[in-house]
């Protein structure tokens, strides 16, 4: 969650009362936000030192979806509502005898397309206080919602140093021509990004726009540039605390449902200071069709929820006109339907864009009515918690890897499709692993089919530790099933990793023969022994291995007894139609006709788990490896 710092005495100060560091965290409960440090006693301590220092603060946290809380004056404003000291604000678009207007010329298509304004006219310029919060809101807009500024990005103008109509355009960068903010050399838009290329604040937004063609910019009727966004705005027309009155907010933007958030957050957090309080200048846009529009966009949005609803998710029996009046300690309006005897017709005012369901007006009338008043009651069911059995299995199998000297490792369950099958000398099916449609980058592709690869990688980035090295996971893996619910299955897996001076093959097979031991699982030496249950390892090729050192680990399940399904990779069997099924089941209720019968019963069911080996050589190239290691996995399902 963002955190931010607030004057602890201009807070309290906006609340009408001080506070106890315990009050204030309390009302911070209360309300759903968390006090996470009061900076008072780090300050007293600095100044009896005679260090300097700014003034106390209070750092809160915020939910990531409460955009209005993350200046003073939205939570300031916010707290005063929840504690009833004033009703929740109207917002609304004044009528000015001139209205500004805003062109949006059809070459910002391509790269910002849209566009969005606001007018505050002030009573009085802000202080330095004031200043610091305005501007800090837009920062902390622009690290969130805004996602580093590639979706919105939000400049401010001294609205007394332009004239309009504006022009928000697309041009070449070698026409763009001004003084940057806080510069008075001017400088083309293209020697720009040389000059911001090492700024530790702006050289990271430089990507946004570097290689089009063209560069966003907004002129004003005589030419002069407010800015270009998303990078920097005008020297000309900079906003100085103590000295602007009237404030000019642009803002463009790829996404247009987060442009209106983010117009409607700046103009109506800091509409208490303008003249008229809570009255916000409109701007006409004009789009490239010809089409217009009033912005910002400040009418309340219009719902419903249910009194009923409301009543059975909270456990409470309250009318409508009292859970009207604890939406309206939220900031929201709400009142009884005329038509429906349950409804609240509820109306969401614009600093409120986190209300989607009926589920949040919900969760604000609980939160309104305190979290810790709502009443207990005991469940109309009895139930005994219980681990999951291949839960418990795993657990067991954890405890007792970690008791041989093995240490756990937790790598992340994403990989690259190269990693998961190239990298591992195996051929990709098709349709057999879990894609993401929109990976956010080339590690991260696939959902693991094998524990193998983040094993290796843990070991690559590892192996400068001491050898030898023991690391073991047991977790799951997924894998496509059309037959499933959900088109995939997970599997629980095992997965150990061996690396020291000599491949050790000795010792990933001792950590299967403990395993199986602790689960009682009989060893038999090969296929044709007599046992009726067991685990047994066979020769066999696998590319992943060394030719001649990999081995296929079995598994012969009880009489009778059928084994989890083990995962698609590892079945012994293609036989699995309606026909081998219903074989097998006379089979098992017919008796034997001689012992070499009974032996083949046994074989029947007799499935792969898993695998083990000297890993191959250029297995270990690919993971930057340069030690032997050897490797188990196997399925632990069927051993349940």
């Amino acid at each position: 969650m963002p955190t931010i710092a607030v004057d602890k005495a201009e807070l309290y100060r906006r609340l009408e009362r001080e506070y106890t560091t315990h009050e204030f965290d309390e009302l911070c409960f209360d309300f759903g936000i968390e006090l996470d440090e009061d900076t008072t006693k780090d300050v007293e301590e600095a100044r009896a030192k005679g260090l300097p220092t700014a003034a106390p603060q209070l750092k809160i946290e915020i939910p990531a979806n409460r955009y209005d809380l993350l200046c003073l004056e939205g939570l300031a404003r916010s707290l005063r509502v929840f504690l009833q000291k004033e009703q929740p604000p109207k917002y609304t678009l004044s009528v000015p005898d001139k209205i500004q207007e805003v062109h949006v010329e059809a070459s910002t298509s391509p790269l910002r397309p849209y566009f969005a304004s606001a007018i505050l006219r002030l009573a009085r310029p802000m202080n330095q206080l004031e200043y610091d919060s305005f501007i800090d809101l837009q920062d902390k807009l622009h690290q969130n919602l805004c996602r580093q500024r590639k979706f919105v990005a939000i400049g401010t103008h001294d609205l007394d140093t332009v004239e309009g109509p504006f022009r928000y355009m697309c041009k070449d960068p070698k026409e763009i021509k001004f003084a940057p903010l806080n510069k008075d050399e001017e400088y083309t838009a293209e020697e720009l990004m040389g000059v911001y290329e090492t700024d530790r604040h702006l050289g990271r937004y430089l990507n946004i726009i570097r290689d089009a063609p063209a560069y966003p910019v907004i002129y004003d009727s005589k030419d002069r540039v407010l800015s270009m966004p998303p990078i920097i705005n005008s020297q000309h027309s900079k906003i100085v605390a103590g000295k602007t009155k009237n404030i000019f907010v642009d803002t463009t933007a790829t996404d247009k449902t987060k442009l209106d958030i983010v117009i409607n957050m700046i103009s109506t957090m800091f509409a208490e200071y303008t003249s008229i309080p809570f009255t916000i200048e409109p701007v006409k846009v004009i789009m490239p069709d010809g089409s217009s529009h009033l912005s910002p966009p400040l009418a309340p949005r219009s719902t419903s929820a249910s009194s009923s609803y409301i009543n059975a998710a909270t456990g409470l029996t309250l009318s409508r006109e009292e859970i009207c009046t604890l939406l309206t300690k939220m900031s929201l309006t709400a009142t009884p339907s005329a038509s429906d005897a349950d409804a609240l017709d509820v109306q969401v005012p614009p600093t409120r864009p986190d209300i989607l369901h009926e589920c949040d007006i919900m969760e604000d009338a609980a939160i309104a009515y305190g979290f810790n008043n709502l009443p207990q009651s005991m469940p109309t069911t009895n139930t005994v918690a219980k681990a999951f059995p291949v839960n418990r299995l795993g657990d067991l199998i954890r405890k007792e890897c970690a008791m041989a000297g093995w240490i756990e490792a937790l790598p992340l369950i994403l990989c690259s499709h190269d990693e998961n099958f190239k990298w591992l000398n195996r051929p990709d099916p098709g349709n057999y692993a879990v894609q993401l449609a929109n990976p956010k980058s080339l590690e991260y592709q696939v959902v693991r089919t094998s524990l193998l690869p983040g094993m290796l990688k843990t070991v690559r980035e590892n192996k400068a530790l001491p050898l030898p090295m023991k690391i073991f996971e047991c977790s799951d893996v997924a894998i496509q099933d059309p037959k499933s619910e959900r088109q995939s299955r997970n599997y629980r897996r095992l997965c150990a990793v061996y690396m020291d001076k000599k491949a050790g093959f000795e010792i990933a097979h001792g950590l299967l023969d403990r395993i199986m031991q602790v689960l009682g699982v009989p060893f038999l030496e090969k296929k044709e022994s007599e046992g009726k249950y067991g685990y047994y390892i066979a020769s066999a090729e696998d590319p992943t291995y060394l030719q001649g050192r990999a081995a296929h680990v079995y598994y012969r399940s009880k009489p009778n007894v059928t084994p989890s399904d083990p995962t698609p990779s590892t079945s012994a069997s293609e036989g699995d139609g309606p026909l081998s099924t219903l074989a097998s089941g006379l089979k098992s209720v017919l008796p034997s006709g001689s012992g070499s019968d009974e032996k083949k019963n046994s074989w029947s069911r007799d499935i792969v788990i898993g695998s083990l080996g000297i890993l191959h050589p250029t297995v270990l190239s690919n993971f930057e490896l340069t030690r032997p290691c050897s490797a188990l996995e196997i399925d632990v399902e069927p051993l349940l």
